[in-house]
């Protein structure tokens, strides 16, 4: 059924998300089935309504887990996501409010409780989490179905109180009108009423052409008490009573806590206590001024652990030799043997371990008091930091209170849970509310990386230029193997590892993708950065491409053109980005245009990037050109706004971030040595929109996966470098004869093309 066409949705249907692509390893937990049997969420009653509703208030009208309408008329929405700067509580106001008739204007938002019954992301296995670019395209169906269902009912009642036909009633900003008679009701009149009726069997949601909030470039809803202050990080919590704890945890991955000389630190005004893990030691303060000095009071002697000799050399050296060596698991089978006959290229790449750096530090602030446990902080996953609080206070679940809060950045961090299992365990120790801090330096030096990754890929091109045989073998640990093992397919494989890789663009009918587990050492624990396995792929799919088009003689466009369908979906956003960059035109010397294209996270998206780069190996990005299909775009301003964000995060990552290990310990640990683009030094960055009628894709992460290749390769047309790792390094750029011959020479060629 087009998009445009109405949507009839029964009681039956669980808003089945007929969506490929995944991100975060998510398009296939559901078929891998993690833990029992999963349901998406649901915009009819469930059984955890009715105690989700009294925790709230007991609110008159309460017909599914995430519409509330109090007896004044306040419509209230409990968001299902969290908001970490995506946009996400406006894009899913919008599908409820387009529905339900209210403006935004006119919904209060609500943090969800944890409960993976009823805000579980089909998507993510049933899971609550917000992740993956899952948000809108796990919610865009249940949402309006939600709003949907609330109005029928509320009008319905209203249709009982008037003795008319529901049929003759209209809905616009939370007030019922009567057509015939004019006569009007308010929603707060009749929630009551409509909180005692059953919820309709069918509910017939808008078509396209109908609506009025979604497509429209609307203000985010959570922009005004951000600029005015209001909005609560968890780094804002304030509880009574509570004291303040600075923290350091063993600089070497995997190390101890030996002695610990606390007398300097206990003397300075504002101390409260000095606090130990096994791994880790905190100073309590009255104030964060007077922690973070009595911390750094503190004479620690650490303990070694097993990685006191690790280092990144030693990891890399270990993964090419497990990638031509260990067993691989195959997730796209070659249909024959590579010809004989042809040119064959070959390569190898090496991919970095990335910090995550969310502009607010991880925090967490905790009450433990006998069998209790209160939390407050901004979180990705509630039900698990649940869990895990519930474990080391040894309670159950339902002794453990979560309050979650706006997120100062997420970047797939706060997916995990260890900085609110370290701040439970300390909180232990103590009488009082206890919030903990981590510094700049404590939250890089400890982060979850993102894993280390080698690539040997190779191709045969025939006489025509294009690829006869394509084979790419991946070599990293796994995140998804610690992060939700139940998830991992029957033969081990993570295809989350391999997304972006298997699934090409391109009309390949000889391709082989295979994957080599190498897990890294005990302490070393990876996690999800954002873009997760497509940001790692991309970087090595697009610049093989865009190699085997120089090899081929091949104007980079035109051979991408060339190996994609007329008509299909990529094959439009690239068409749109090389019109509207001008591909083709004349540049001045060592500067030069490259492009990527892919269809990650559901959507497909093109970008094509300017560079110059001065004969001492400076790189400036002059322009950046994005276009993105992601389906029905719910709200064009967020998503252009992600699509700008994702691609300059990813330009930075690209340009300046690399985490590297000496001694067992990650060497970087603030923004001077783990660098981020500074403001003038971002391009500026045009998106397109392309219209379509397909479902929405996800957005969030696409930006930042598809920025590395077009950067490389347009570094390689200003410079006639192949990039084979990142970060860039000016090292490798400095203009050289050889360097300046491949440039003329490749911009001959091209000119010749265009």
């Amino acid at each position: 059924m087009s998009a445009r066409e109405q949507d009839t949705v029964d009681s039956g249907r669980r808003a089945a998300l007929k969506l490929t692509g995944g991100g975060l390893a998510v398009a296939f937990l559901w078929s891998a089935g993690i833990g029992p049997a999963v349901a998406s969420m649901s915009a009819r009653r469930q059984a955890s309504d009715a105690s989700a509703a009294a925790a709230d208030g007991n609110p008159p009208f309460a017909p599914n887990a995430f519409v509330r309408i109090d007896a004044d008329g306040t419509v209230r929405l409990v968001m299902p996501s969290v908001e970490m700067g995506q946009a996400i509580y406006t894009g899913i106001t919008m599908m409820l409010a387009e529905e339900l008739g209210v403006g935004l204007d006119q919904v209060a938002i609500e943090h969800a409780p944890p409960s993976d019954e009823l805000y579980g992301v089909v998507l993510l296995g049933g899971i609550q989490a917000t992740g993956g670019s899952t948000s809108t395209r796990d919610q865009w169906q249940v949402l309006r179905e939600a709003g949907a269902v609330a109005r029928e009912m509320l009008v319905r009642a209203a249709s009982v109180r008037w003795k008319a036909e529901a049929g003759d009633c209209t809905v616009a900003r939370g007030v019922i009108t009567h057509r015939p008679s004019g006569r009007t009701l308010p929603f707060g009149a009749v929630a009551e009423a409509a909180g005692k009726l059953p919820a309709p069997e069918k509910v017939t949601l808008k078509a396209r052409a109908d609506y009025t909030l979604i497509g429209k470039p609307l203000r985010r809803v959570d922009s005004p008490d951000k600029v005015n202050g209001k909005t609560q990080f968890g780094i804002d919590v304030r509880v009574p009573g509570m004291k303040i704890a600075a923290v350091r945890t063993s600089p070497e991955l995997g190390g101890r806590l030996g002695d610990v000389d606390e007398h300097a630190a206990r003397a300075i005004p504002g101390v409260v206590d000095v606090i130990r893990l096994d791994n880790a030691v905190a100073v309590v303060g009255d104030h964060y001024w007077a922690a973070s000095q009595g911390l750094a009071a503190l004479d620690i002697t650490w303990l070694h652990g097993v990685n006191e000799h690790l280092d990144n050399a030693s990891l890399v050296r270990d993964l090419r030799a497990k990638s031509a060596s260990g067993p691989a698991i195959v997730a796209r089978k070659a249909t024959r043997d590579a010809p004989a006959e042809g040119t064959r290229l070959e390569a190898e790449f090496v991919s970095p371990m990335m910090a995550h750096a969310p502009m607010e530090p991880l925090n967490a602030t905790v009450h433990v008091t006998p069998g209790k446990c209160e939390i407050w902080t901004g979180s990705q996953v509630p039900t698990r930091c649940v869990a895990e609080a519930a474990r080391i206070c040894g309670i159950g679940a339902d002794g453990v209170t979560f309050h979650n809060q706006y997120l100062g950045g997420g970047f797939g961090r706060r997916l995990e849970t260890d900085q609110v299992e370290q701040a439970v365990a300390f909180a232990k120790q103590v009488a009082y509310p206890l919030k903990v801090v981590w510094s700049r330096e404590e939250d890089i030096r400890n982060d979850r990386v993102r894993p280390l990754y080698f690539d040997r890929i190779s191709a045969t091109l025939g006489a025509d230029g294009k690829p006869t045989a394509w084979h790419h073998r991946i070599t990293s640990g796994t995140v998804l193997g610690r992060w939700a093992p139940g998830a991992m397919g029957k033969d081990g494989m993570d295809s989350d590892a391999v997304e972006c890789a298997a699934d090409l663009p391109y009309d390949l009918d000889n391709a082989q993708v295979e994957w080599v587990r190498h897990d890294m050492p005990p302490g070393l624990v990876t996690g999800w950065w954002r873009g997760v396995g497509p940001t790692h792929n991309l970087f090595i799919v697009e610049s093989f491409i865009d190699e085997l088009a120089r090899a081929a003689g091949k104007d980079p466009v035109a051979y991408r053109q060339s190996l994609m369908k007329p008509g299909s979906r990529p094959r439009g956003v690239l068409d749109v980005v090389a019109k509207q960059i001008q591909w083709g035109a004349s540049l001045p010397p060592r500067v030069g245009r490259g492009i990527a294209v892919a269809s990650p996270f559901g959507s497909h998206v093109c970008l094509a990037v300017e560079v110059e780069v001065t004969p001492q190996g400076v790189v400036h990005l002059r322009r950046a050109v994005a276009a993105i299909d992601n389906g029905i775009t719910i709200n064009p301003s967020s998503v252009k706004a992600q699509i700008e964000g994702g691609v300059l995060f990813g330009l930075s990552a690209a340009m300046f971030s690399g985490i590297t290990i000496e001694h067992g310990a990650i060497q970087q640990s603030n923004f001077h040595d783990y660098r981020i683009l500074r403001i003038n030094e971002a391009p500026a960055v045009e998106v397109h929109l392309v219209d379509s009628d397909e479902a929405p894709g996800g957005i969030g992460e696409v930006g930042t996966a598809i920025a590395a290749p077009a950067l490389a390769n347009a570094i390689f047309a200003a410079t006639g470098v192949r990039l084979r790792e990142l970060p860039v390094t000016r090292t490798s750029l400095v203009a050289s004869k050889d360097a300046e011959d491949k440039v003329v020479s490749t911009g001959a060629r091209m000119e010749g093309l265009a």
